[in-house]
């Protein structure tokens, strides 16, 4: 998940290892293995991440999953569930409970409740580690600074999910069937009052229910939750398997007259869903209307191709108050299981027909200096080093021809002159491994050593015009000897 305007992507390590995989004995676990969250610094200006100012936190040898970071209310935190509180070490080969069971033995997991702010500043500040040249901040640091903190959740939970407010941090509890609602003021002031006792670690435990807002009973194996705009949350029920809405509470309850933290409907869906995606669900203004339920498994409902099961998607209607959910429409899709989505309102995106001008980089976001023009065409040979520039428009290539010889290092500039949307094209070289496409407007550089001899054909590879097979032309190279 990411910060709200996605200043870090937020990375829980999942499994605790030894920091660094670094190697020890299982009969260690508690001494030398940890967990760990990253915080993974994001450059919104180029758009990449920016490995120099990330950083990890570390953690008690539990189990990390999902994270997710406050917003409004809660901003400035983060959130993330664990579970293997029990510090389970599997062995089953050698009479050892499995980790199925031994991870699941306690009533309670841990909600890990960071100061982002406090922890950035610590980063900042030089007051971390290395560990092989990545920079980790000490538990014990974390701890001294009160930075992190624990508080019990229901036992087995997947995933941290904030409401639109940022008021309440909801966590379900696979084992349990409630979803559990915790109050960021509720948690500020207990950290305030110190209303806290020491895990063996040494982390702060806030007391359950000076954190916690309300427990709704919502069915069996509760997983995600999403939030609409009318004050309704919907959790699916991996078990049941349904999805659940339910009310939130306070200012942001429904706009119906239902009562705060009630169940108030569900639907049936199909094959255990797992992730669910309303409309902007997990933004600060939702939008409401429809939800995706994200299932697997779909034994029966489509024919069968093979043994490996098909997931599947089913559009649910929630534009309705009350229990009037409605399920719309269903379709299987050909990808492994769907873990998680965002759904955006249409008129928020406003993407390019073609690119802004001929010449155009996707990468750089930029005309490339230099690219390929129509007039320009041409193949420049230096020493063994050819450069090519070649323009494609409904249906040619220019130049058709390109005549190199054997050892000779090719680089060759493509660029798409068209203007009218539709006509992306390719350009394949099956002979050298070579295939591209080009939307309009964009240029694209290619590099090879043209190491085998041969007449070869290129040829357009994304379907242009009734001319497009005739979009074609020869790459001779002539053989070294």
């Amino acid at each position: 998940m990411v910060t709200p305007n996605t200043e870090y992507v937020i990375e829980g390590g999942q499994y605790a290892t030894p920091l660094g995989w670094d190697w020890a004995p299982m009969d260690e676990y508690n001494r030398s293995y940890r967990g760990s969250v990253t915080l993974w610094k994001f450059d919104r200006d180029k758009g990449r991440i920016d490995e120099s100012r990330s950083f990890a936190l570390e953690l008690p040898p539990y189990w990390q999953d999902l994270f997710d970071a406050g917003k409004l209310a809660s901003e400035g935190f983060i959130f993330g569930n664990s579970f293997n509180t029990e510090l389970a070490t599997g062995g089953v080969e050698s009479g050892a409970p499995p980790f199925e069971a031994g991870a699941s033995a306690r009533d309670n997991d841990y909600l890990h409740v960071i100061d982002l702010k406090k922890a950035e500043a610590l980063f900042q500040a030089g007051r971390f580690e290395r560990v092989k040249g990545f920079p980790v901040i000490t538990l014990q640091t974390l701890i001294d600074e009160g930075v992190l903190y624990f508080i019990p959740e229901p036992k087995s939970p997947h995933g941290v999910d904030i409401s639109p407010n940022g008021q309440y941090i909801v966590v379900s509890g696979k084992l349990d069937p409630h979803v559990t609602v915790y109050d960021i003021d509720k948690i500020k002031q207990a950290i305030a009052d110190k209303n806290w006792s020491p895990d063996q670690f040494g982390v702060p435990v806030l007391d359950f229910d000076a954190c916690m807002e309300a427990q709704i009973e919502v069915g069996l194996g509760p997983l995600h939750t999403q939030f609409d705009d009318k004050g309704y949350a919907y959790t699916s029920l991996f078990l049941e398997p349904a999805v659940a809405r339910w009310t939130l509470g306070g200012e942001y309850g429904p706009l119906s007259a239902e009562p705060d933290w009630t169940l108030v409907g569900k639907v049936s869906v199909h094959y255990n869903v797992g992730h669910i995606a309303a409309a902007e669900g997990d933004t600060v203004s939702p939008d409401g209307k429809y939800l995706v339920s994200m299932n697997k498994w779909s034994i029966d409902r489509f024919f069968p191709t093979g043994p490996l099961l098909p997931q599947n998607f089913q559009l649910v209607d929630i534009d309705n108050v009350g229990d009037s959910l409605k399920l719309l429409y269903d379709m299987p899709i050909g990808i492994g299981e769907p873990h998680y989505a965002q759904i955006i309102k249409a008129d928020k995106l406003q993407p390019w027909i073609v690119y802004p001008q001929v010449g155009w980089s996707p990468e750089t976001q930029s005309v490339v200096p230099g690219a390929p023009k129509a007039g320009d065409e041409r193949i420049v040979r230096n020493g063994n080093t050819v450069e090519i520039f070649m323009t494609l428009v409904r249906s040619h290539f220019t130049p058709e021809h390109v005549e190199i010889r054997q050892g000779d290092h090719v680089i060759w500039h493509l660029t798409n002159i068209e203007r009218a949307q539709d006509a992306t094209h390719g350009f394949a070289v099956p002979a050298y491994n070579i295939n591209l496409s080009l939307e309009p407007g964009e240029t694209q550089t290619i590099e090879f050593d043209a190491d085998t001899d041969g007449a070869f054909t290129f040829y357009c590879s994304e379907f242009c015009s009734a001319l497009h097979l005739e979009m074609m032309g020869y790459l001779m190279v002539e053989p070294s000897s």
